[in-house]
């Protein structure tokens, strides 16, 4: 009796010895699960963690067939359909009769089984996200659209301008009245620009078409200076005509002319002579 009893306890002995060394070995891995229970970790999708089950999972319209080992827990069911659906798991809730699981719970120990049935929900403030990433993106689009469209005025105008550029340089005269009609249809699309509200890329294209429009009406500018400068000097003479008359006649000048003496003045000086 007593050499039976010594050959259990050695036996439990080199089992527990076998144990600590596959534990040091990094052979086994544990995990605790809710109620304070120490289980071996296993993964999902390794066959050798137990047998698999088939769990039909429904999201809204779709339904998903999904197989995972029947030891799993719900936060391995999510990291599944994240890749079947494109939700991520925080953005997944998993109601199985009607109550939502955590992360942590084990599927059977909730009582999930082959061809059990889960429903899967977005997250409401995930989806409340995503519907204004949406809306921001349709109103870049929209706005990129408005855009293009006063790009291709902007593009027609500037070939005017490039036009009017050449015959300017080339030294023959353009009336004001062109590049004052140039500068206004310009300054058009400057506002319409203005008026385009605009985020993210869209804030961008619309920065650039502004630079264009300003560097357009800068080069009128510049050509309008250049063409009327071959006139300058007759501008000038003009002026200081109109100047000399207006000093002869006595107008606008600082001091007026000094009178002429009267002859009545005159005689009176020679009768005193006299």
């Amino acid at each position: 009796m007593v050499m039976r009893i010594h050959f259990l306890t050695m036996k439990r002995l080199s089992s527990s010895k076998r144990v600590a060394n596959n534990v040091v070995k990094g052979e086994i891995e544990w995990e605790l699960r809710p109620g304070g229970m120490l289980v071996q970790k296993r993964n999902v999708g390794d066959a050798s963690s137990g047998p698999m089950i088939k769990i039909k999972v429904s999201h809204g319209s779709y339904h998903h067939d999904i197989a995972v080992p029947a030891q799993s827990t719900f936060g391995d069911l999510k990291r599944v359909l994240a890749q079947e659906t494109g939700l991520e798991t925080k953005e997944q809730r998993l109601l199985f009769q009607g109550k939502e699981k955590d992360d942590e719970e084990c599927l059977h120990i909730a009582g999930v089984k082959d061809m059990s049935k889960v429903v899967l929900l977005e997250d409401p403030a995930s989806k409340e996200r995503k519907l204004e990433e949406m809306k921001r993106n349709q109103g870049v689009l929209k706005a990129c659209e408005e855009i293009a469209k006063v790009r291709s005025e902007i593009d027609k105008l500037s070939e005017k301008v490039v036009a009017l550029e050449a015959i300017v340089r080339g030294g023959a005269r353009v009336e004001d009245k062109e590049f004052l009609v140039l500068t206004e249809l310009l300054m058009v699309q400057l506002l319409q620009l203005d008026t385009i509200k605009a985020d993210g890329e869209a804030k961008v294209q619309r920065r650039v078409e502004v630079s264009r429009v300003q560097g357009h009406v800068d080069t009128l500018d510049n050509l309008k200076a250049r063409n009327s400068s071959p006139f300058s000097s007759s501008c000038n003479a003009v002026s200081m005509t109109s100047k000399w008359k207006a000093f002869e006649s006595g107008v606008g000048s600082l001091t007026a002319p000094a009178p002429l003496p009267s002859s009545t003045r005159i005689t009176q000086d020679w009768e005193v002579f006299d």
